[in-house]
């Protein structure tokens, strides 16, 4: 099983027309990941790696019954685009799109309130649920499937953990990139409700980094509600207060967001933390025994 994503997915791509778009269309559709149709404005009926292109989402949904959004649009049309999703009724929204300004987010996340939708980055490397389908960037050969999920503020740092977990033998259930931005669609603990109900994950590795509180969240969640092993590691441990470390929202200001501040949250709610990466594989295997 896995969560949000599956193999019966019908992927829009919005941006498709573009370098990036392009690309990682054809590295989905390679994945087996059903892409369907593709949005730019102005460029309808061409085609993209044998993908039909519309001018709108919603005609995407329309004549392709599209339910899963992947947006590649530059930062200043990004937070448009999420909205014409949402309108167009996509239930799954996941944008790659890094540099959206925070003002145009605060009015997507008003905005989508009273939407049925989840919207998963932006700024972020997507989903992928291995065997499945992979909507985003994620490099799908360096998956495979198993009992472990993955929910990361990191992109990279993914990807280094997804390496380690398949060294000692861990696949994944679903990897989920929920972004680095101040302001992103989903947070940790709204992904870790989902795998509290999937029969098909048995432990959860949260990467987290500085900035924000949302480690410390997701650290009382797991505590109070949350039955199945979990493995954290946080980034930035060395950052200075005040410089931002890669992403945006990986700031410590105003004595808020400390890595040593998140380490503790997560120890004392009883979670296992790698304070090295190069180990986490290892404790995975060793919590998960």
């Amino acid at each position: 099983m896995s969560i949000l994503v599956d193999e019966k997915s019908r992927v829009v791509v919005q941006g498709i027309t573009g370098k990036e778009g392009t690309f990682h269309t054809k590295q989905m559709l390679d994945y087996g990941t059903k892409v369907v149709a593709g949005v730019t404005p102005g460029k309808g009926g061409q085609k993209v790696e044998a993908v039909p292109v519309y001018n709108t989402v919603r005609q995407a949904v329309q004549n392709e019954d599209a339910n899963v959004a992947c947006i590649f649009v530059p930062p200043p049309f990004a937070a448009d685009a999420i909205v014409d999703a949402a309108s167009s009724g996509i239930k799954i929204i996941i944008c790659i799109t890094e540099g959206i300004p925070v003002l145009d987010m605060v009015k997507v996340s008003s905005f989508l309130k009273d939407k049925n939708c989840v919207l998963i980055g932006p700024n972020c490397p997507g989903i992928i649920s291995p065997g499945k389908t992979k909507i985003g960037i994620m490099p799908g050969f360096i998956h495979s499937q198993g009992p472990m999920a993955v929910i990361s503020r990191s992109g990279t740092l993914t990807y280094e953990v997804v390496d380690q977990l398949e060294r000692v033998g861990l696949g994944q259930s679903t990897c989920i990139g929920i972004g680095g931005d101040p302001i992103v669609g989903t947070t940790f603990i709204d992904h870790l409700k989902r795998f509290k109900d999937d029969p098909d994950t048995e432990g959860v590795v949260l990467i987290g980094e500085i900035g924000g509180s949302a480690e410390e969240e997701a650290a009382k969640y797991i505590q109070e509600e949350f039955n199945k092993p979990v493995i954290a590691f946080i980034a930035g441990q060395t950052a200075p207060p005040g410089r931002r470390m890669g992403h945006a929202g990986a700031i410590i200001s105003g004595g808020q967001g400390k890595a040593e501040d998140k380490i503790k949250a997560l120890q004392d709610a009883g979670i296992t933390v790698a304070l090295n990466l190069g180990v986490l594989g290892q404790t995975a295997l060793g919590v998960m025994r």
